[in-house]
């Protein structure tokens, strides 16, 4: 109880002395992530090694640039992210950037159509829009693109558990939830959730597993 109780401590402290992250950036581009959680979806491509990693929330692409970078390490893979609106200049050869929402037909059949020629894992990492409704229709859609033995990254669900996001709530939590409760394909990757005791994404990291 007093190491819970620790932990969210340190956890709220360090989303108040980095503006949660928001100044957080990769070789220069804002990536606006939390650096410990960086550093697990970072062991997650290497050890999945994507063919195609789906992005929701492009931002300003500090993040789809990071993934890409990290595939041009390996060797191996491309990035598929996705926006509303173009917040940024970027262009790497392994990243597509798709305009629109992460809902909308036609942005839906372009990411169905390059994961269905994918050549090896797919991975989705979910992380525009942090609305309950809206993470749930996102879960429904992008979750059957994710091959069995990779990983589906539903972010942000720390809105509904800490204080200094109550006014965004309900957030992804009880999407995360009630996917889980209702797709049995998926389970819950409790060790790598809890890598480094805080994380932003509570019951994020699901694993697909037939």
């Amino acid at each position: 109880m007093l190491r819970r109780l620790v932990t969210r401590r340190f956890h709220r402290e360090l989303i108040a002395q980095t503006g949660n992250f928001a100044r957080i950036s990769w070789l220069g581009q804002p990536i606006w992530q939390n650096v410990l959680d960086l550093w697990t979806i970072q062991e997650t491509i290497a050890e999945v090694r994507p063919a195609l990693l789906i992005e929701t929330g492009t931002n300003r692409g500090g993040s789809a640039l990071f993934y890409a970078q990290l595939m041009d390490l390996m060797g191996h893979g491309d990035v598929l992210t996705i926006d509303i609106e173009e917040l940024h200049d970027l262009d790497h050869p392994r990243i597509e950037f798709l305009l629109g929402s992460s809902t909308d037909d036609a942005v839906l059949a372009r990411v169905r159509e390059r994961a269905a020629a994918a050549d090896g894992p797919v991975m989705v990492i979910l992380d525009a829009l942090h609305d309950r409704d809206h993470v749930a229709r996102e879960l429904e859609l992008y979750a059957p693109l994710v091959t069995p033995g990779s990983y589906l990254l539903s972010q942000d669900g720390v809105i509904d558990e800490i204080s200094y996001f109550a006014d965004s709530r309900p957030g992804p939590l009880p999407a995360n939830r009630a996917f889980l409760a209702a797709h049995p394909e998926f389970e819950h990757d409790r060790e790598r959730n809890e890598r480094f005791l805080v994380t932003h994404h509570p019951l994020g990291w699901m694993r697909r597993i037939r």
